[in-house]
Formats: C-alpha cells, structure tokens, sequence
C-alpha cells in the first residue's frame, strides 16, 4: 500500500474519530444522570422527532472559542446543541436540540450562531422549524455575548413568526429570558414531570416575595397547561411528546403561501349523524359537551384540541373536514355556561390568528350567552382582551364558517364569526337563539316597570317571556334578514359544512394598503 494511500487511510480514520467524539460529547456521568431522570439525549430526541434515517446533521464539528473564561480546556464538539435537518412523514424540517449533558446546555456564541443558521435555513427554505429545549441558560462564562446570542435568536423567532411554523418542545428547564424564544413561537409542547419554564427560579421568588414554591408549582407543565396558557399541550413522557409534534405538524403547511396537507378522507362528506338532532338538551340553562358536537361532524371523530385545560370555556383545535385541515373553535356550555371571558378571548384569538397566518380554514361553533359580567373582569380588562377576538376574526381572511347551535346573545354574537364582521357561511340549527339577550333578562329590562305595577307579576313575567322567545329567540328573525345563510337540522351538519368549505377554499381576499393593525394587544 502506498504512503498516499495509508494518509487517505489515516484521514478516513480521524473523519471517524471525530465524529464519535462529536456524537458523545457529553460525559458518561451526564449521560447517565440525563437517562436517569427518564429524559432522552438531545440526538435520541431528533432521530425519535424525524422520519427514521432523514436526520442530516450540521455543524457538528462547530467548537467555543477558547478564550472562554475558564473553558480552554473544554471543548466538546458540537458544543451543547444539534442542529439538522430531516423529515416527518416525508415533509422537511429543521431542528435544534438543546444537549444538557454538555455544559447543562448553557448557551454561547457558537451555540447561538448554530441555532442561528438552521432558522435561517428554515426561513429560506420555507419549511417548520422545531427547538428542543432543555438547558441551564446562558454560559455564564462568556458573560454579555451569550445575552446577544439569545436576542440573535428571539430576532429570527420574530421574523419568522406567521411566514413558517415554529414548535418549541420543552423537555427540561427553560429560565431566565431563554424562555422568550418559545413564547413567540407557534406552539409550546411540555412533558409532564421533567420540563419547566420561569423567568425566576423558586430561590428568587422566595427571597423577592417571600413566597414558598416547588419548581413543579411556579412553572411547571401542569401549571402552564391550566393556569398561565403557556403550554399549548402537555404530555406523559418525552416519546409522547414527540409523537404528539408529528401529529401537530400534520395539520400545518409548510409555511404561509403553502396550502395546508390534505389527506383522501375515509370518511365520507355526505355522512349525517342522527345522534346531533336530539344533543341539545330541551332545558335551555342544561349543559352539553360542544367537544360531542365536533367529533360527530369531522373526519372519522378526530380533535387535536389545542389549550385542552385552560380556558376551557372556549374549545380551539384542530380536525379535517373532507381531508382538509380546519381550525375549529366553539363555546363549551359544560364551562362557565360557555361565556366569553378574559383568558377564553386571548385564547381563541391567538388560535384564530394562527389559523389564518397559514392558511387554514375556520370553523366556528357559537353556543355564547355573553361576556363574563364582574369587577374581576371589568378591572382585568374584558374589553381590551375581548376586542382581541373580534379583531383576530375579522382580520382574518381565510374561510370562515359558523354553525350557531343554541344561544348567540349580545355582542358575544357578534364576535363569534358572525356575517357582520364577514364570515363566509353562517348556518344555524333550529334551536338557535339569536337575541339581544335571553329572554327573562330581556323581560326584566324592557318591562320592568309594567311588572313592579302588575298584580300577577310572576304570571305576567311567564307570559311576556314565552312571546319573547317565540318573537326573538330563535334563527328566523336572523334567517329574514340574512345574517343566517340558512337553518339546517343538525344532522347534516357535516354535508352541510363539507361543501361549505370546498366552495370558500378558492376565497381570495385583498387587505388593505397598510403596514399592520394595531390589535388591542
């Protein structure tokens, strides 16, 4: 063999070793400890994220610079973060995942500038873009730049955002201003049990406030999925997280000016479902699960609600409707009697305005007796917020169907999708009750003092009631006037709104010259 070819050889070999070190960068102790804890590896993740064998790695020779304070002689390749590309059921995406057994995932210049690159690439290219979380914060050791590493991402997370998806799956800690990028991403996907988010930690809290909270409490899953609305969903196990991003990304396009995936629907559009005529209860104050009413119309049942434990007086997710992705939204009568308030009204018009960023039709399903009344709300500012869902809906301008179930009362209706601020298609079942307000608040107002001067008070309240319903609460009046396209029995709710949608899909909308709204934010 010749001296050219052992050096070949030799060059092959090195290549090999290099790569192995860049592939266990982190030391066995941190391996350990980071399966111990029944966490993945930052690679394990990807390659569990991506279609099996599509992971293309960049970067993975990238190292810190050496004159990191007290780091000349640590320098793991890769430093603490894998960036790539690869794909999921076929469709591209880029990635980065945060590797805590290096360096506990603290960010640097180059670890930035790794993330960096694979968004860039994302934004080129025009495809989703999904970070893993799970690091300490910034490396300490690098002072200031690692702060200019995280704004160089929070920038691109900005420029990104509405144009191509963004997921953020946080699968361990996330504090301090790291937890800015995922905040402005599309999505935040948390496990239950491992993965935390705060911009101060337990220690700060108590010596700041004095208060006394366990790391799970101030910020994590459990508490994100009910109370803040920081976590879209929640999962059991790291494995189930990721599974539930694949599912997630099934319903997204590529990016804005891509239509979303259609699959050839198994479920037939034609298909009535009796069970829908007899759902509403005939007890108007009787609750019923609006959740029921969705999976009984969409494709084969399937609901990938999105905030499933916050706000849960509004339902938002996502389903097919013929094969193709909708956004659906509906008041749930089963919470607070399905009113609007505060956190529901953030809520669906955060949803509503992804919805429309990507293409996606909107689905509404409108069962609202009002706003939530009280000082709490007034005080928390239920105008300001509930502006934001009127806003959202009549900004956007992908199409937009509405199916009024049972009350649509005040300017609640209005909000809800209604014809006024342009929806498409509006239908209404017979037990629709399109009013001012509902009847025995209607009666109260209009004839109080008739009744204060009535001797049958009670007997006369009885009677204006039921003319009042019979006159008012019901879709006709709104059916005259054409505000409702058309009633339907709640049968062919699917049929009905499948070809709904196949008419609107070719919708073409002009927004007006301006730079951008001023959404009451």
């Amino acid at each position: 063999m010749s001296t050219e070819a052992e050096s070949t050889q030799a060059k092959l070999r090195r290549l090999e070793e290099l790569r192995e070190a860049a592939r266990h960068a982190g030391s066995e102790k941190a391996v350990e400890r980071q399966h111990s804890q029944g966490k993945l590896l930052a690679r394990e993740r990807v390659e569990k994220l991506l279609d099996p064998g599509s992971f293309v790695e960049l970067d993975r020779y990238v190292r810190h610079r050496e004159a990191e304070f007290g780091m000349r002689e640590k320098r793991p390749y890769g430093d603490a973060v894998v960036t790539g590309y690869g794909t999921i059921f076929g469709r591209r995406v880029c990635v980065f995942s945060q590797d805590f057994t290096v360096f506990g995932g603290s960010l640097s210049e180059v670890f930035a500038e790794k993330v960096c690159k694979v968004m860039d690439m994302a934004a080129r290219f025009g495809c989703p873009v999904i970070g893993i979380n799970d690091s300490g914060g910034a490396r300490i050791q690098e002072g200031v730049v690692s702060l200019a590493g995280y704004a160089e991402i929070f920038w691109r997370n900005v420029q990104a955002s509405g144009v191509i998806p963004q997921l953020s799956l946080v699968m361990g800690p996330c504090a301090g201003g790291a937890v800015y990028s995922p905040a402005i991403t599309d999505f935040v996907l948390m496990v239950e049990g491992s993965s935390y988010m705060f911009i101060t930690g337990p220690d700060v809290v108590k010596t700041v406030t004095g208060e006394e909270v366990s790391f799970e409490e101030l910020g994590g899953a459990a508490t994100h999925a009910a109370k803040s609305g920081v976590a879209h969903f929640i999962s059991s196990s790291e494995e189930a997280c990721l599974e539930d991003a694949r599912y997630l990304l099934s319903f997204l396009p590529q990016n804005n000016v891509d239509a979303p995936p259609y699959f050839e629907p198994s479920d037939p559009p034609s298909r009535e479902d009796v069970e829908l005529d007899t759902l509403i209860p005939d007890d108007p104050a009787r609750p019923y699960d609006m959740k029921e009413v969705v999976r009984r119309v969409v494709d084969e049942g399937e609901f990938l609600e999105v905030h499933e434990r916050w706000a849960e007086n509004l339902i938002c997710g996502f389903a097919r409707l013929n094969g193709h992705p909708v956004g659906v939204v509906g008041n749930q009568p089963r919470a607070l009697a399905g009113v609007l308030d505060i956190d529901s009204s953030v809520k669906g018009a955060r949803f509503v305005r992804t919805c429309d960023a990507f293409n996606i039709p909107l689905v509404t399903f409108v069962d609202v007796p009002g706003f939530l009344p009280g000082t709490a709300q007034e005080w928390g500012g239920i105008i300001r917020h509930g502006a934001k869902l009127l806003y959202a809906y009549a900004e956007a301008t992908v199409p937009k169907l509405a199916v009024i179930t049972r009350k649509a009362y005040g300017g609640a209706y209005d909000v809800m999708s209604s014809k006024h601020i342009r929806a498409d298609f509006n239908f209404a079942w017979p037990t629709a009750e399109v009013a001012v307000m509902g009847p025995e608040g209607a009666v109260n107002i209009v004839f109080r003092r008739e009744l204060e001067d009535a001797p049958d008070a009670e007997a006369r309240r009885a009677e204006l009631i039921e003319d009042y319903r019979a006159r008012f609460a019901n879709p006709y009046v709104a059916a005259e006037r054409g505000y409702v396209d058309d009633v339907i029995e709640p049968r062919r709710t699917r049929p009905v709104l499948a070809d709904a949608l196949e008419t609107a899909l070719t919708k073409r909308e002009r927004r007006p010259p301006r730079k951008h709204g001023n959404i009451p934010l």
